[in-house]
Protein backbone atom coordinates (compact mmCIF):
# COMPACT_ATOMS: atom_id res chain seq x y z
CA UNK A 1 0.00 0.00 0.00
CA UNK A 2 1.76 3.37 -1.08
CA UNK A 3 1.44 6.79 0.84
CA UNK A 4 -1.80 7.87 -0.71
CA UNK A 5 -3.74 4.45 -0.27
CA UNK A 6 -2.63 4.58 3.52
CA UNK A 7 -4.19 8.25 3.83
CA UNK A 8 -7.39 7.25 2.26
CA UNK A 9 -7.71 5.09 5.18
CA UNK A 10 -6.81 6.87 7.52
CA UNK A 11 -9.06 9.66 6.23
CA UNK A 12 -11.86 7.37 6.13
CA UNK A 13 -11.06 6.35 10.15
CA UNK A 14 -11.05 9.88 10.96
CA UNK A 15 -14.24 10.68 9.74
CA UNK A 16 -15.58 7.79 11.28
CA UNK A 17 -14.52 8.90 14.61
CA UNK A 18 -15.64 12.51 13.98
CA UNK A 19 -18.98 11.46 12.82
CA UNK A 20 -19.50 8.87 15.91
CA UNK A 21 -18.36 11.82 18.48
CA UNK A 22 -18.55 15.31 16.81
CA UNK A 23 -16.73 18.06 18.13
CA UNK A 24 -16.05 19.44 21.70
CA UNK A 25 -13.44 16.36 23.56
CA UNK A 26 -9.99 16.81 24.14
CA UNK A 27 -7.11 15.76 22.05
CA UNK A 28 -6.60 12.62 23.70
CA UNK A 29 -10.15 11.38 23.13
CA UNK A 30 -9.64 11.94 19.38
CA UNK A 31 -6.83 10.09 19.72
CA UNK A 32 -7.85 6.93 21.76
CA UNK A 33 -10.48 6.62 19.54
CA UNK A 34 -8.08 6.93 16.04
CA UNK A 35 -6.49 4.48 17.72
CA UNK A 36 -9.22 2.14 18.07
CA UNK A 37 -10.24 2.95 14.66
CA UNK A 38 -7.12 2.20 12.87
CA UNK A 39 -6.95 -1.20 14.48
CA UNK A 40 -10.06 -2.32 13.73
CA UNK A 41 -8.85 -1.69 10.25
CA UNK A 42 -6.05 -3.54 10.80
CA UNK A 43 -3.46 -0.73 9.72
CA UNK A 44 -0.07 -0.87 11.31
CA UNK A 45 0.81 2.35 13.46
CA UNK A 46 2.75 4.06 16.27
CA UNK A 47 1.32 6.37 18.55
CA UNK A 48 3.81 9.66 20.17
CA UNK A 49 6.12 8.27 17.34
CA UNK A 50 9.28 9.75 18.53
CA UNK A 51 11.17 11.38 15.53
CA UNK A 52 14.93 12.15 16.14
CA UNK A 53 16.94 15.00 14.90
CA UNK A 54 20.84 15.10 14.15
CA UNK A 55 22.29 18.27 15.35
CA UNK A 56 26.31 18.73 14.29
CA UNK A 57 27.27 14.77 15.56
CA UNK A 58 24.61 15.06 18.30
CA UNK A 59 22.06 12.40 17.58
CA UNK A 60 18.65 14.39 19.87
CA UNK A 61 16.61 10.98 20.00
CA UNK A 62 13.22 12.22 21.02
CA UNK A 63 13.44 15.72 19.60
CA UNK A 64 9.98 15.34 18.81
CA UNK A 65 6.70 13.44 18.98
CA UNK A 66 4.52 12.58 16.02
CA UNK A 67 0.81 12.04 17.48
CA UNK A 68 0.63 8.90 14.88
CA UNK A 69 2.79 7.28 12.35
CA UNK A 70 1.07 4.59 10.19
CA UNK A 71 2.41 2.34 8.65
CA UNK A 72 6.09 3.74 8.05
CA UNK A 73 4.52 5.65 5.70
CA UNK A 74 2.41 8.55 6.89
CA UNK A 75 2.67 11.05 10.21
CA UNK A 76 -0.72 12.28 11.19
CA UNK A 77 -1.15 15.51 13.78
CA UNK A 78 -4.85 15.75 15.20
CA UNK A 79 -5.52 19.15 16.51
CA UNK A 80 -8.85 20.47 18.62
CA UNK A 81 -8.32 24.31 17.85
CA UNK A 82 -10.58 27.02 16.60
CA UNK A 83 -8.97 27.16 13.10
CA UNK A 84 -5.66 25.08 12.16
CA UNK A 85 -2.62 27.99 11.91
CA UNK A 86 0.72 28.06 9.72
CA UNK A 87 2.95 26.85 12.91
CA UNK A 88 0.51 23.78 12.51
CA UNK A 89 1.73 23.09 8.99
CA UNK A 90 5.21 23.95 9.63
CA UNK A 91 5.02 21.67 12.67
CA UNK A 92 3.79 18.55 10.75
CA UNK A 93 6.47 19.89 7.60
CA UNK A 94 9.30 19.64 10.03
CA UNK A 95 8.07 16.51 11.27
CA UNK A 96 8.35 14.74 8.06
CA UNK A 97 11.50 16.45 7.49
CA UNK A 98 13.59 15.09 10.21
CA UNK A 99 11.57 11.95 9.70
CA UNK A 100 12.26 11.63 5.83
CA UNK A 101 8.48 10.70 5.16
CA UNK A 102 6.38 12.84 2.31
CA UNK A 103 3.17 12.80 3.53
CA UNK A 104 1.27 14.16 6.34
CA UNK A 105 -2.38 14.85 7.56
CA UNK A 106 -3.45 17.34 10.05
CA UNK A 107 -6.93 16.44 11.08
CA UNK A 108 -8.76 19.46 13.50
CA UNK A 109 -11.25 17.40 15.31
CA UNK A 110 -13.33 20.99 16.06
CA UNK A 111 -14.10 21.49 12.83
CA UNK A 112 -18.07 21.33 12.56
CA UNK A 113 -17.16 18.67 9.30
CA UNK A 114 -14.29 17.26 9.77
CA UNK A 115 -13.53 17.79 6.09
CA UNK A 116 -13.28 21.49 6.87
CA UNK A 117 -10.57 20.33 9.52
CA UNK A 118 -8.46 18.23 6.83
CA UNK A 119 -4.96 19.11 5.74
CA UNK A 120 -2.30 17.98 3.75
CA UNK A 121 1.49 18.38 3.96
CA UNK A 122 4.01 17.33 1.42
CA UNK A 123 7.72 17.12 2.02
CA UNK A 124 9.13 17.74 -1.34
CA UNK A 125 11.76 16.18 0.07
Amino acid sequence: MDENATAQSVIGAALEVHRTLGPGLLESAYQACLARELGLIGLPFQTEAVIAVEYKGLNVKSAYRADFLINHQLIVELKTVDNILPVHRAQLLTYLKWSGLKLGLIFNFSAKLLKQGMHRVVNNL
